[in-house]
């Protein structure tokens, strides 16, 4: 692994060192999305939506010459050990944000369809019948519709209708289910106070608690 010359901070300190690979912006959102599985430079970007193209190119490069990510034949980015070895380090962040910073969501903060793309990944719905199982999400104050496709356990996010038959339908408004998926508010709270509703068969609305898997952040 090639070491990183001393670009920011002029300390001899392991923690300057490596502040000076990950303090800059993005840096560690991008690692963060590595290791909750995202290894597609598209994806990534869509998942990112504030982080230009060119800077996630150089930021991914940078990961590279240092040893954290290497880049597959067919063009994914995969942590390396010392890449994974981050993990304990970021999430444990993480853990401290929601204890100590993590107060209500700023409506700057909220955006639908970059949570819709968060969420269409954590997502289990192999207790349903069949090999596609389409979920809706529908905001009640943001009119854009969203919905989810899961085709033999793969997902995929469409903001228009795909024209298959819709399992279950997630009603929510944008805030209640952020801070659902990010665990701050129990899913069964939401849907008692009326924050959250599935809409569907009661077979299968009855398994959302199973199926809706929560962000690997609020688990930590």
């Amino acid at each position: 692994m090639s070491t990183i010359a001393p670009a920011g901070y002029g300390q001899y300190c392991p923690i300057s060192r490596a502040l000076d690979l990950l303090g800059e912006r993005w840096s560690l959102l991008i690692l963060r999305d590595l290791l909750t599985g995202t290894s597609r430079f598209n994806d990534l970007a869509r998942g990112l939506p504030g982080l230009s193209r060119s800077l996630l190119t150089r930021r991914l490069r940078r990961f590279e010459r240092a040893g954290l990510v290497s880049k597959t034949e067919d063009g994914r980015y995969v942590l390396t050990d010392a890449g994974y070895q981050l993990e304990p380090i970021l999430f444990g962040l993480g853990a401290w944000g929601a204890r100590w910073t993590f107060g209500e969501p700023e409506p700057a903060e909220l955006d639908a369809q970059l949570l819709v793309w968060w969420m269409h990944t954590r997502l289990d719905t192999s207790s349903f019948p069949g090999k596609r199982h389409v979920l809706g999400v529908r905001f009640t104050d943001d009119p854009h519709r969203y919905w989810i496709v899961v085709e033999s356990g793969v997902p995929s996010v469409c903001d228009s209708d795909p024209g298959y038959p819709v399992h279950v339908t997630i009603t929510s408004d944008v805030s209640s289910l952020y801070q659902v998926w990010l665990g701050r508010v129990p899913i069964h709270h939401a849907v008692r106070t009326g924050r959250l509703e599935f809409v569907g068969p009661s077979a299968l609305t009855r398994r959302m608690d199973s199926v809706l898997r929560l962000s690997p952040v609020a688990a930590r």
